[in-house]
């Protein structure tokens, strides 16, 4: 192991909240699996390089892409150590003093080298980042074009013991010692689907396609992890009526 692999690991000792961490690996695919953006850091000469990119989990790798004329990338795929982290906001947290207000989330944060895919690897890589962010979507399209093929770096992250962390907050405000009558709770948030808006060159008849509806039904049934009820808190049904 070399020194810089060697110095991304030991990341699940958790000294902030330790409480909030969550050890096992079905925690951490479940947040990378819940969004589709994450944050992409490195250093380029010696300073930070911090860009949001599309992402997909493929099993124990990470899947990103950009272009090939993006100079960090190329760094980051000669061995440069990288970060990418993901964050979902699922509520605000509201306390009876500002101190003690906070935000219910997941997060991830992965740690290691990329390494870049070779050509004849690329396209299903493409095709499952594709996916991963309109689900099928690669089977209704042509395939990709040398020429794409070419313009595009596909990365991949190893996801690797040690070289990870999840936290998350999924809980109303602790009580005060003293309350001051006031409201305090949560206000649970949510990103949802709107109705799809055809492109204005798309003929009317052309009816949505499968992949489509499927990414409106993920937008659709996805909740925040804790609701605020009359009665307190509860978890959230897959219902959004």
């Amino acid at each position: 192991m070399d020194r810089i692999t060697d110095r991304l690991t030991g990341m699940e000792n958790i000294r902030r909240y330790p409480e909030r961490a969550r050890t096992r690996r079905a925690d951490l695919d479940a947040v990378l699996d819940a969004a589709v953006t994450c944050t992409f850091a490195t250093v380029v000469d010696g300073l930070p390089w911090v860009v949001p990119m599309l992402y997909a989990r493929d099993g124990d790798r990470i899947l990103l892409h950009g272009s090939t004329g993006a100079g960090a990338l190329r760094l980051a795929a000669s061995g440069a150590p990288v970060a990418v982290c993901v964050s979902l906001l699922d509520g605000v947290v509201v306390a009876q003093d500002l101190f003690h207000s906070s935000a219910n989330y997941r997060s991830a944060v992965v740690r290691g080298e990329v390494t870049a895919l070779p050509a004849e690897e690329s396209a299903a890589a493409l095709d499952a980042l594709s996916d991963g962010l309109i689900p099928g979507r690669s089977t209704e399209t042509r395939a990709h074009t040398r020429k794409e093929l070419a313009a595009t770096a596909t990365l991949v992250l190893p996801i690797r013991a040690g070289q990870w962390t999840v936290k998350i907050r999924d809980a109303p405000p602790s009580a005060p010692d003293v309350s001051d009558g006031s409201w305090a709770g949560v206000v649970p948030l949510r990103t949802v689907a709107d109705r799809p808006v055809a492109a204005p060159w798309v003929a009317d008849d052309v009816p949505v396609p499968e992949s489509v509806r499927r990414l409106v039904d993920r937008y659709a049934t996805s909740t925040a992890m804790v609701s605020a009820t009359s009665a307190g808190f509860s978890a959230p049904s897959a219902s959004t009526a």
